[in-house]
């Protein structure tokens, strides 16, 4: 009877340790938001500086494959946005408030851990780095349009100045915390993409617009189009960031927390469909293929406007900056707190995300190349965990009946996902890329239901493949 009493003491002591954790960490520490909290909170997350970069990539893309991935892109990554926030409440009871935990129930304890959590490291990490030299580069391009008459300051400077702000912000709490902020951030984003295609049509198509692709091999065609690629992935990054704007929003059994959230969700896409669409289209319409990997580059007047835009943008990247190092936060913090037992507390805190910004305000200022950082990290980290791993999860979780509409939708976005790259590529270069393609599939087939037996071994093996196959292509294209 003692040792049944001292049993549920300890399970007591440790279930009230865990809630006051959790009641500390950023993601779950308020959960009061309201629906619309996760409509700024979407768009701010995924409607920033790849906005600017998306008539660069039609031009390396053409009319033709443009449209198509970009419209694709938007209408895959709806249904993946969906599938996650459908997927955050599938166990009753309980909630995955992080894309690791989500992981974590479709692969398995430690093998969700190790597909997961690399991935999105890399992709919020990597923002907030992106992030960084761009609100730095617009808050240059300010100075220098406000002020054309003035000594020329380094870069460096501006980005430490963006950086300043950071500093002091990323000692908020929570996500609910810096919603004001996010909101500020959500209608810059729609105001600078009005202004870059309302200035692109008063600046007029450019005499002698070219629409041919700039690359004269075939070689430098496929770095082009991955380049692109990595830049429409980029674009389309808010789901890193999903499960934990929706572990903000209330939920009870009679009243799910998908509900508003899919509310919010839908309508952040159509403001996400407002500033896309013109943006790229005009873009690329106006200025070809001499567009900059930035439009507003490309805009030289009226100089007020171009000034008012770069503005805009390092308020809403200010904001952008915020919502994704908040993951990053609570990855760190609960690392700390829960894996190496350090008592939460506000040094604790304080100690994490100074680091934290520090680190990031280095490496852009070390690193410095808003186009190549885009299309790096896209391509790397991106396109995994937009169009891949929530179809893939889907499958492995919910095991759709073979010629279901489920399983249609999830195959059909997978291959499309994949083949936007495949088909052009292997119709330049057939013997390089044809063969990954197939392995690709067969990989894919894999993990889906009918892999009955041995799956965690199976999983193990498509990791493995999948890095192999990154290093021979790598290779072959190195000789190419």
């Amino acid at each position: 009877m003692i040792a049944i009493m001292s049993y549920n003491e300890s399970q007591n002591d440790e279930a009230a340790r865990e809630k006051a954790i959790n009641d500390w960490l950023p993601v779950t520490s308020s959960r009061n938001a309201k629906w619309w909290y996760s409509t700024f909170h979407n768009v701010t997350a995924m409607v920033g500086a790849g906005v600017l970069s998306l008539p660069y990539a039609m031009a390396q893309l053409g009319w033709g494959p443009g449209v198509a991935i970009l419209f694709l892109s938007w209408v895959i990554t709806l249904y993946t946005l969906w599938q996650m926030v459908e997927m955050h409440e599938m166990v009753p009871g309980k909630r995955f408030d992080r894309y690791h935990e989500l992981g974590q129930h479709a692969f398995g304890e430690k093998l969700g851990l190790w597909i997961v959590v690399p991935q999105q490291l890399v992709v919020q990490v990597g923002v907030n780095i992106v992030y960084m030299v761009t609100g730095g580069k617009s808050l240059k391009k300010f100075h220098d349009l406000v002020c054309s008459d003035c000594k020329d300051i380094r870069l460096t400077y501006f980005i430490m100045i963006f950086a300043s702000v950071q500093f002091v912000l990323s000692h908020l709490p929570n996500l609910n915390s810096i919603s004001v902020i996010s909101l500020a951030a959500a209608v810059m984003s729609l105001s600078y993409s009005t202004i870059a295609w309302g200035a692109t049509l008063n600046k007029g198509v450019q005499p002698d617009v070219d629409y041919s692709y700039k690359a004269s091999t075939k070689t430098g065609a496929v770095f082009d189009f991955f380049t692109a690629l990595g830049d429409i992935a980029f674009a389309y990054a808010g789901h890193n960031v999903i499960l934990e704007i929706q572990a903000t929003i209330p939920s009870t059994p009679e009243k799910p927390s998908k509900k508003p959230m899919w509310r919010g969700a839908f309508l952040a896409y159509v403001v996400v469909a407002i500033c896309y669409f013109p943006v790229a289209l005009i873009g690329y319409w106006f200025f070809g293929n001499s567009v900059e990997d930035n439009i507003l580059i490309s805009l030289e007047k009226p100089a007020w406007l171009i000034a008012t835009a770069n503005i805009f943008v390092v308020i809403h990247v200010i904001g952008s900056y915020q919502i994704y190092a908040m993951a990053v936060f609570d990855m760190l913090e609960t690392a700390l707190v829960k894996k190496l037992h350090f008592s939460p507390s506000f040094k604790l805190r304080f100690v994490t995300r100074t680091v934290y910004v520090g680190f990031t305000m280095i490496v852009g200022i070390c690193i410095p190349f808003f186009g190549g950082l885009l299309s790096f990290f896209g391509g790397f980290a991106f396109a995994p965990t937009t169009y891949f791993l929530p179809c893939i999860m889907w499958l492995a979780i919910y095991k759709p009946k073979k010629f279901s509409f489920s399983w249609i939708a999830n195959w059909v976005s997978l291959h499309c996902a994949w083949n936007f790259a495949d088909d052009t590529v292997t119709h330049w270069c057939p013997k390089t890329y044809h063969p990954y393609s197939q392995r690709l599939r067969v990989l894919l087939m894999s993990i889906t239901p009918n892999a009955r037996q041995g799956q965690t071994m199976c999983k193990e093996r498509v990791l493995m493949e999948l890095l192999v196959m990154a290093f021979e292509l790598n290779r072959k294209l190195e000789f190419n």
